[in-house]
């Protein structure tokens, strides 16, 4: 998925994605460029770095991961929330 808010994957759009991933019981991680950490910890989304225009991946292992990565889907696809 493609972040596409104008500000990118700043601090409060991080914290609303681990918000939202911590809701599910699956274990959920966040890709960039290689780099794959824990959709579930805030310090490592930042390290992501996820300027506008990046693409992220998101996968995830249990019970609800289709739930999860869909939300997670709606929530970069709805800009994090924000008006652009």
């Amino acid at each position: 998925m493609v972040i596409v808010n104008r500000l990118g994957l700043h601090a409060r759009a991080a914290s609303k994605l681990v918000t939202l991933a911590v809701r599910f019981r699956a274990q959920v991680q966040l890709e960039k460029d290689g780099h794959r950490v824990d959709a579930k910890s805030i310090m490592g989304v930042l390290l992501l770095c996820g300027t506008p225009g990046s693409t992220l991946t998101v996968t995830a292992e249990g019970e609800d991961a289709q739930e999860a990565v869909r939300a997670i889907a709606e929530l970069v696809a709805g800009r994090f929330g924000e008006a652009e």
